[in-house]
């Protein structure tokens, strides 16, 4: 390395070369050029990634995209209110409350953009009414005693509306009402104490409330709607078939019987167990939602809640099941190989009458699978059951097939010696006792709670009849009565070939003589 006097400094190496070192400065430099480098790259990568994130959601979700756009049309729309002079001077400096509303209010689905809406127009409402009230008592009571008054109603109010809003109805339906409720009467009740307009101020500010929430119902309802109650009609079946699915995979897995596919669809059920706050706020909205498609007002989006909660219990077991996954390698092969038919069995069977269950509330029709599947689930379990009554049997085994044969064949099972004979450990029959077990378990809980559960809301939202059940269908009684007519018929004729549109007239004889045989009741026609 040089210095400033000119020196050059150099290492000899172990073949004996040398190298001339260079200026450390110069190496520093390269060092903070590299991190910087680095940083700039790191962060155009991050960047990329979070497009390509976004651009991924809005493809897979187009309905996202459109809520943007509608949010960002009812903003523009509402600041016109600013930016035009007639509509600033209709309502004044609080047109900035009509753009404040829009950003608050404005939800994904149209139950919720209602909800809000609603909420937040009677909650002003009712705190500007009771504002101006108190208001106009304490304005008459004297200059002394207005702050008092105006302090203690407002605390009393507050207190109360809040205490309000643990009540588990109030929470459900109006606790954003509530909010709105303290937040404007603290305004008005506080701000009336110093302002002498005050029931301007106020029409003024109800007034653009009203405005913006209802561009931003007109805008949520007409736009590229989307309906709360949809959205949970369809989360629901498709819960139940990631259920179902889930279900399938865990005892394939159990038994061997897996492949790649199936152990990533057999996590489907953490989805069921994780939809109960995204299940009850749809249900909250859809309540407040208008006669949409084929739901009318009144549907009972309550029942959608018992299958989510019926649905949940089995994803309990099966999350139960999966656990039994980790001591599969435990138990012997004989025992696996003795229950693996009845538990696949009754896994299919119990699959099946989820699948059969979601496509019932889908599509809004009832089916007549469903009580075969129901059948077939409970011979499945009556088989399974049968198969570990037999279980017992295979805990004592022969230690190998050369002792076997070397054993006279008078001795029996029984009487075998010690040594002969192998008896399977206690604890290695509890894993598959306890899975199987679990399986009975998941197949009572789907015919316990999700079949009555969607038996209820096919009879309280009164599903269609399926397709079969429509068609007219022969009669065979029918049948037998136009057989009998033409009998008849060709009875009259051979009796009474005189008789008109015989050709002939009739004989009082045969006549009176037929009249016996079918007086008789030899002959019954009728």
């Amino acid at each position: 390395m040089t210095n400033n006097n000119g020196v050059e400094w150099s290492i000899r190496m172990g073949d004996g070369s040398s190298m001339v070192l260079e200026p450390e400065h110069k190496y520093g430099v390269m060092r903070i050029w590299d991190g910087l480098k680095g940083l700039i790259m790191r962060f155009v990568m991050r960047v990329w990634m979070f497009l390509k994130k976004a651009w991924d959601l809005g493809v897979d979700e187009p309905r996202k995209f459109f809520h943007c756009l509608k949010v960002g049309v009812a903003l523009m729309v509402v600041s016109l209110f600013y930016y035009m002079r007639p509509l600033y001077d209709g309502v004044g400096g609080s047109a900035i409350w009509a753009v404040m509303t829009v950003v608050v209010v404005f939800e994904y689905t149209v139950g919720g953009t209602l909800y809000k809406c609603l909420n937040r127009i009677c909650a002003t409402l009712l705190a500007g009414f009771l504002a101006l009230g108190v208001h106009w008592v304490a304005s008459h009571s004297g200059h002394q005693f207005e702050p008092f008054i105006m302090g203690t109603s407002l605390f009393i109010l507050a207190s109360a509306t809040t205490f309000s809003r643990f009540i588990p109805v109030v929470k459900a339906r109006f606790d954003y009402g509530c909010t709105i409720f303290i937040l404007t009467y603290s305004l008005i009740s506080v701000s009336g104490y110093r302002v002498e307009h005050l029931l301007h101020v106020a029409h003024e500010r109800l007034s653009t409330i009203i405005i913006g929430t209802c561009l931003c119902i007109i805008t949520s309802m007409l736009i590229f709607p989307v309906w709360a109650g949809t959205e949970l009609h369809l989360l629901i079946p498709r819960n139940m078939d990631k259920l179902a699915k889930s279900l399938d995979c865990c005892v394939a897995e159990y038994f061997g019987h897996d492949d790649e596919e199936s152990k990533k669809s057999s996590q489907g059920y953490k989805c069921v167990l994780n939809s109960k706050a995204s299940e009850e706020a749809m249900e909250n909205f859809a309540r407040w939602e208008p006669a949409h498609g084929q739901f009318n007002f009144r549907h009972p989006w309550k029942k959608y809640l018992k299958i989510g909660a019926s649905s949940r219990s089995c994803a309990y077991c099966i999350e139960t099941l999966t656990s039994c996954l980790d001591s599969k390698n435990q138990v012997p092969e004989s025992l696996k190989n003795h229950l693996d038919s009845s538990c696949m069995n009754l896994s299919s069977s119990a699959s099946t009458v989820i699948r059969e269950l979601a496509t019932i509330v889908s599509t809004t029709t009832r089916s007549n699978k469903i009580d075969m599947a129901v059948e077939d689930m409970k011979n499945a379990v009556q088989e399974l059951q049968n198969d570990l009554k037999s279980l017992p049997d295979l805990l004592v085994q022969p230690h190998d097939k050369g002792e076997e044969s070397s054993t006279p064949k008078s001795l029996e099972k029984n009487d075998r010696v010690p040594s002969q004979i192998t008896v399977i450990p206690l604890m290695e029959v509890i894993p598959i006792v306890s899975f199987a077990s679990l399986l009975m378990e998941t197949a009572s809980r789907i015919e316990e709670n999700i079949v009555k559960a969607v038996e209820e809301l096919a009879d309280s939202a009164q599903f269609k009849q399926p397709a079969d059940k429509m068609k007219p269908k022969n009669n065979p009684t029918s049948k037998i009565v136009s057989d009998e007519e033409g009998a008849l018929q060709r009875l009259r004729i051979w009796w009474y070939p005189d008789a008109p549109g015989t050709g002939s007239q009739a004989v009082p004889s045969l006549r009176d003589d037929a009249k016996t045989d079918l007086g008789g009741g030899r002959l019954d026609l009728h």
